[in-house]
């Protein structure tokens, strides 16, 4: 593009196309299949190729189009295809299925009424994406043309809005641009909520000839996968964030660097890159306009502690990924000593949509702090899992209940955590708080990057502080004592806690030991890594006492305190569970119930290594967990 008048023609094309495509007045139908990592991962390419084998053997290909567009959101119910312009939603979807929707709806025009949604409360078969509950209380900003565009096709991009916000932002001056950000309300996204306008003017008043912006894709949270949805369903939204912060600051190249665990938003990221380049919306003279700017690519190793902004600087510079101390900060001295703002890939993708749309349309939606949307990857025990955005001040009970559709098989509700390793579960007495970044932080918790896994009445949640203490000892990088040493001894703890070896005097050296990490660590990993720790022996002190007076897990989840037991009344000696058992633990007793034929089962609780295996296999409840 030499100017802005080709790129309003250009739009304007793709936007009819676009248009056209979406309702049906180009006279053909278009398949849509979702092209996330866990629709591909249960073949949703396969189901694609598959449509396009029968387009072609019906001779359709001027009826009919096929493509692959990003992540849907409801996990749990893909692989998805959806038809237009009649927006039918079919999910659930196997390669068996492909020739009854292409004969009954594609050729027959009539729906598959066993491949809808039912909505579990009602019953009801729901035809459109938006009538599902699981949508209708989100709001898709970050997520804006996921699920709708092929994200390999820079034409859809653009008849989707791509590059409108850029436009404006390249009609006004730095500043402007600064202050329409500022006036958004915008915090980044991926976990400290510092206001984005104020570290973008921080950097924009840093004098020097070289600045960069980099784009944090080191998504390494348990769980989590906000950010890698974001770049596999619309790359140019992020890429354009990214040139509205450089044009912003003053800088001329950004970096993003990605998880090389996330292949799929790599591939789509270097196309994105590539086409905008052949387009001239990358490069040099951006459209007359004087601005310049170039877009690179870093690999991460999968290091959690890159997550951190100036470890991450470190990695892309070829340096081992440890936190540098600050102040310096970023803004004033980041990659190669020059200023430098790091931005995650939500925080980016959310900037075009404030350019393009206004920055009070923006701060319309959320809290009177924490302004626009919050994307949440939802996962645990919840009935609808997936990928979520919801206007902050939704609360808790609607994220998990309403959208979520509430805990499997009638089960309780027992916490949530958010914000991944770092961040603390909150209990049923908080499902009416409103989400923002502040009121999590009062909660005892924190947003994080958006992770936010639910646990039930099975969960031990001494086991799951183990859990993230396991994690944040592997991953974190040995640069100062109070985290290397300090997270290792309360693994320690908590390890013998769980093994029924714990005393009282144990869980005072783990609360002693959270508060010296808190204040002695050099980075964010460090400060926070006793969270899981601090808000489960807040919440649930009465399970870490069960562990360490009675020397029982009340969740049964604990091996070295609980144990399986037949019932024997309930056994008829099928010797099922014993041929599961690999440790040969369980044998016939003498005793036959009454009105069963063959003599009950028993386990030795000496040779049993607690694998499950019985429980299993038993389809007659005899056997429970004590």
């Amino acid at each position: 593009m030499k100017n802005f008048a080709e790129l309003d023609a250009k739009v304007c094309a793709c936007t009819e196309a676009m248009t056209a495509k979406l309702d049906g007045s180009n006279g053909k139908r278009a398949i849509l299949l979702c092209g996330g990592t866990g629709c591909l991962s249960s073949n949703s390419l396969e189901i694609k190729e598959a449509f396009e084998k029968l387009v072609a053997d019906h001779n359709l290909g001027d009826k009919v189009t096929v493509n692959i567009v990003g992540c849907f959101g409801f996990c749990s119910q893909g692989p998805f295809v959806k038809i237009f312009p009649e927006d039918t939603l079919y999910r659930l979807v196997k390669l068996e299925d492909v020739e009854e929707i292409f004969n009954t709806d594609i050729i027959g025009g009539e729906i598959v009424e066993r491949l809808l949604y039912i909505e579990p409360n009602t019953g009801e078969k729901v035809v459109k994406q938006d009538d599902i509950n699981f949508y209708k209380k989100q709001k898709r900003v970050a997520l804006h043309g996921g699920g709708v565009i092929n994200p390999e096709d820079i034409n859809e991009a653009m008849g989707y809005g791509a590059f409108q916000g850029l436009q404006k932002a390249l009609k006004m001056s730095p500043q402007e641009v600064i202050d329409e950000v500022l006036a958004s309300g915008l915090r980044g996204r991926g976990g400290g909520g510092f206001p984005s306008g104020r570290k973008w003017q921080f950097a924009k008043n840093s004098v020097s000839d070289q600045k960069y912006v980099v784009c944090n894709g080191d998504e390494g949270d348990p769980g989590a996968f906000m950010d890698r949805s974001i770049l596999e369903g619309n790359p140019y939204a992020v890429i354009e964030g990214m040139m509205i912060a450089g044009y912003a600051i003053g800088a001329s190249e950004g970096y993003f660097y990605v998880r090389a665990e996330y292949p799929i938003a790599v591939k789509r990221l270097r196309n994105a890159i590539k086409q905008m380049n052949e387009q001239g919306i990358l490069g040099e003279n951006i459209m007359g306009t004087g601005f310049n700017f170039q877009a690179h690519i870093r690999l991460g190793a999968g290091a959690f502690v890159c997550g951190e902004e100036t470890a991450l600087l470190n990695s892309i510079e070829g340096k081992r990924g440890m936190p540098r101390p600050r102040p310096p900060f970023p803004a004033v001295k980041g990659l190669w000593n020059e200023p430098t703002i790091v931005n995650n890939v939500e925080t980016l993708a959310c900037v075009p949509y404030i350019l393009r749309e206004g920055a009070a349309e923006f701060a319309s939606c959320g809290t009177e702090k924490s302004k626009g949307t919050k994307v949440f990857a939802l996962g645990g025990k919840v009935n609808n899992v997936g990928l979520v955005e919801i206007p902050m001040g939704t609360t808790l009970r609607e994220l998990i209940y309403d959208i979520g559709g509430g805990i499997p098989d009638g089960k309780q509700f027992k916490a949530i955590q958010t914000g991944g390793p770092s961040g603390g579960c909150l209990t049923k007495e908080a499902l009416d708080e409103p989400i923002d970044f502040d009121n999590l932080v009062a909660k005892g918790s924190m947003m994080g990057s958006g992770g936010a896994i639910v646990m039930d009445e099975d969960n031990c949640m001494v086991d799951v502080a183990k859990f993230y203490m396991e994690f944040i000892c592997d991953e974190s990088c040995g640069k100062c004592t109070p985290c290397r040493v300090g997270t290792r001894r309360m693994l320690e703890i908590l390890t013998k806690i769980t093994e029924g070896k714990g005393t009282m005097a144990d869980l005072d050296k783990l609360e002693e030991i959270s508060e010296l990490i808190k204040t002695g660590s050099l980075c964010a990993l460090g400060q926070t890594a006793s969270n899981p720790v601090v808000s489960t022996m807040k919440h649930f002190r009465d399970e870490y006492i069960a562990h360490v007076v009675d020397k029982k897990c009340p969740a049964k989840v604990c091996k070295n305190l609980m144990s399986y037991v037949i019932t024997r009344d309930k056994c008829i000696g099928c010797g099922m569970c014993a041929k599961a058992c690999p440790a040969d633990a369980i044998s016939k007793t003498d005793y036959i119930a009454p009105g069963k034929k063959k003599p009950a089962l028993s386990i030795d609780p000496m040779k049993c290594v607690k694998c499950g295996a019985c429980i299993a296999t038993c389809k007659f409840g005899a056997i429970s967990k004590q």
